[in-house]
């Protein structure tokens, strides 16, 4: 079987788990500093005297959050008393009758309105709402904007990452197929992603689908590996990345290998949910519903599992990281927070290789149980 795959850095296993060290230098832009001012009024307003450390800790909330979610740009780091954002933005694709392409800047990280062939949009809280010249947002009753969105089809700083991840495993596994047709070895970075291809086909495949079938789940089964770890790796970096992170990406994922599992089950798979075998007809009745929620629960703890683990990790290292900023003694504090974070993000870097494991391994065996064939002379 001639499998595609091309490797990556290997050193970058190891510029990871000091990268993260550096995210920090990524200052919030324009909503996370209104929350920390927002924030900061009220402190000042209710507990004068402890305004300052309540203000940090608004700054460094605000950050995680703003890092965990989505935006239209990259920023690598700003100059908060100039007010200045240093990074390149990206393109803003809106369907507002007709097609309104533009880059983000004109956004100006959210503190101006953009205007395109007479239109307004704001950006709000990383949407974007259509408004007037003076970017007015208007609110029902429990403070949720009332303006419309237009159909936003933008090129965001998570679209952009799985489009560079997409590409970059088509160059690996292109690069790979190619290296074939010189011999049964493969050459260069090859070499170095055969092990784990073979453990995924040996090791995860086989036992779970069979020997017969697993051919035909092997180019899924190795593309969300692949697209996993990378996403989690490059999640990793100062870029602020957090893709496997967003709840919607790893729903997508999970319903792939829903879509997959379903479809390509055998009438004894859905016998066994519809007419459990060789149990009582009460039972069979009772038992149908609890089949019925199991398929969908199934492909919900795949995605649930995904987006906890990798929100909760950048969450613990972002929190270890702040504590340089939010703790009075640097000379304590320091050391023991880039110890702390250093121990974290090596840990992450194991974690975005286990989490990869996890949902290729989960998802062959879902799929091993739709496709297995049954014996039923043991209910006799």
């Amino acid at each position: 079987m001639v499998i595609s795959r091309k490797p990556l850095h290997v050193i970058a296993a190891i510029a990871i788990a000091i990268l993260p060290l550096f995210s920090f230098a990524n200052v919030s832009n324009d909503s996370v500093k209104k929350e920390a001012h927002e924030v900061h009024a009220a402190a000042d307003a209710n507990h004068g005297e402890t305004a300052e450390p309540q203000d940090k800790k608004a700054k460094v909330d605000a950050y995680i959050q703003h890092h965990l979610q989505d935006s239209h740009d990259f920023t690598f780091f700003s100059d908060e008393k100039e007010g200045k954002h240093y990074g390149f933005s990206l393109p803003v694709i809106l369907i507002d009758n007709g097609l309104k392409v533009f880059s983000s800047s004109k956004f100006h990280h959210g503190e101006t309105v953009a205007e395109v062939d007479g239109n307004f949009y704001k950006l709000y809280h990383g949407k974007i709402y259509k408004t007037d010249a003076a970017g007015t947002i208007n609110y029902d009753e429990h403070h949720h904007p009332k303006n419309a969105k237009p159909l936003d089809f933008s090129i965001t700083k998570n679209v952009f990452s799985m489009l560079f991840t997409s590409a970059l495993l088509l160059f690996m596994f292109i690069g790979l197929a190619k290296s074939y047709k010189k011999g049964p070895i493969p050459t260069g970075f090859g070499r170095v992603l055969e092990p784990l291809i073979l453990f995924i086909r040996d090791e995860i495949a086989i036992p779970n689908i069979g020997e017969k079938k697993y051919r035909k789940f092997m180019g899924y089964l190795l593309t969300v590996f692949f697209l996993i770890w990378l996403l989690n790796l490059l999640g990793m970096t100062p870029l602020g990345i957090n893709v496997t992170g967003n709840i919607a990406v790893t729903i997508c994922l999970a319903l792939f290998t829903y879509f997959i599992t379903q479809f390509s089950a055998n009438k004894d798979y859905w016998m066994h949910i519809f007419w459990m075998p060789g149990v009582p007809v009460p039972m069979k009745i009772i038992l149908m519903p609890i089949e019925i929620l199991g398929t969908l629960t199934k492909p919900f703890a795949l995605l649930i599992r995904l987006f906890a683990n990798i929100t909760a990790g950048h969450v613990v290292i972002m929190s270890l990281i702040a504590m340089i900023f939010v703790g009075k003694n640097l000379a304590a504090d320091l050391p023991i927070s880039l110890g702390l974070t250093l121990f974290i993000s090596i840990i992450e870097v194991l974690v975005a290789f286990l989490q990869a494991f996890i949902f290729t391994m989960l998802s062959s065996l879902f799929i091993g149980m739709a496709v297995q064939d049954h014996h039923h002379d043991d209910h006799h």
